[in-house]
C-alpha cells in the first residue's frame, strides 16, 4: 500500500512539529519534506511534488494563498499531483474564498483535532475537497442573511474550480439553482446534523429530508455532504 506522502509549510517552528509529530503516527502517512516560508516551500514542492501540501496561510515572506495560487498556476494545465490543504487561523469569508479562488483543495483550522486532520487529509487525498464545519456555517449563514430574498438562490460556476479525477475531462457545469428549502438542509448538513435533526429543526418528514439532500447532492454534482458545502462556496453562492 503506498503512502500518502505530505510536506508542510509552516513558519511557526512548534506547531509544524507537533503537526509531523502527530501524522507520523500512522503508517500510511509520509512527511517527505518541510519549509518555514512560502519561497523555500513552493522551490520544495515542485521539487518532491507530494501528495498534499499542507501550507499556513499566514508564512513571513507570502501568505500561503498567493502560494498556492502559484503552485496551481504552473501546472500550465497538466494535472497536478499536489493537492494544498489551507491551515489557518482565519474563520472570515474572504479568506475562505480566496483560499479557494486560489485552487486550494481543502481549508482546515489550526484548532483541529487530530482525528479530524488525518480525515481531512485522506478526504484530499482521494481527490475530494474538505472544509471546516465551522468555515462552512459561516459562510453559508452569511448567505442566508443575504437581503435580497428570491425563491431561488443562483449558483454561478463560471469561475469554479472543480476537481476531477486523473483521466477524466473536468465537468463543466454552467450554472444550477437552490431552493431556500434546500439551502436550509444543506446549512444543517454543514453543522453535523443528522437526517433525524434536521426532520426535527424544519417539521418535515425524514424521507423528505434524504429527497432534499439527494437533490442537492445531484444539484451540486458532490459525492457527499461535505463536498456540497465546497461546491457551494466555491461557486459563489455568497456572491
Amino acid at each position: 500500500m503506498s503512502k500518502i506522502r505530505i510536506a508542510l509549510i509552516e513558519d511557526h517552528d512548534l506547531t509544524r512539529v507537533g503537526i509531523r509529530t502527530a501524522l507520523l503516527q500512522k503508517e500510511e502517512i509520509e512527511v517527505v519534506g518541510e519549509a518555514a516560508n512560502a519561497a523555500e516551500g513552493l522551490k520544495m514542492l515542485k521539487m518532491l511534488q507530494p501528495d498534499i501540501a499542507i501550507v499556513d496561510i499566514g508564512l513571513p515572506d507570502k501568505d500561503g494563498i498567493e502560494l498556492t495560487r502559484e503552485l496551481k498556476s504552473t501546472s500550465n494545465g497538466e494535472d497536478l499531483r499536489t493537492k494544498v490543504l489551507i491551515l489557518t487561523l482565519r474563520d472570515n469569508k474572504e479568506a475562505v474564498l480566496a483560499a479557494f479562488a486560489a485552487g486550494a483543495d481543502s481549508y482546515c483550522m489550526k484548532d483541529i483535532k487530530f482525528d479530524n486532520l488525518l480525515e481531512a487529509v485522506r478526504v484530499t487525498y482521494n481527490g475530494n475537497a474538505w472544509i471546516d464545519p465551522a468555515i462552512a456555517r459561516i459562510v453559508l449563514q452569511q448567505a442566508q442573511q443575504n437581503p435580497a430574498k428570491q425563491d431561488k438562490v443562483s449558483l454561478d460556476t463560471k469561475n469554479t474550480f472543480i476537481t476531477s479525477e486523473p483521466g477524466e475531462n473536468p465537468e463543466h457545469i454552467d450554472a444550477y439553482t437552490l431552493t431556500e428549502r434546500e439551502l436550509e438542509v444543506l446549512q444543517l448538513i454543514v453543522e453535523g446534523c443528522s437526517n433525524a435533526v434536521i426532520a426535527e429543526r424544519l417539521y418535515i418528514t425524514v424521507g423528505t429530508v434524504k429527497t432534499h439532500v439527494r437533490n442537492i447532492l445531484n444539484k451540486l454534482c458532490a459525492d457527499d455532504r461535505t463536498q456540497a458545502a465546497v461546491r457551494a462556496l466555491r461557486s459563489g453562492l455568497v456572491g
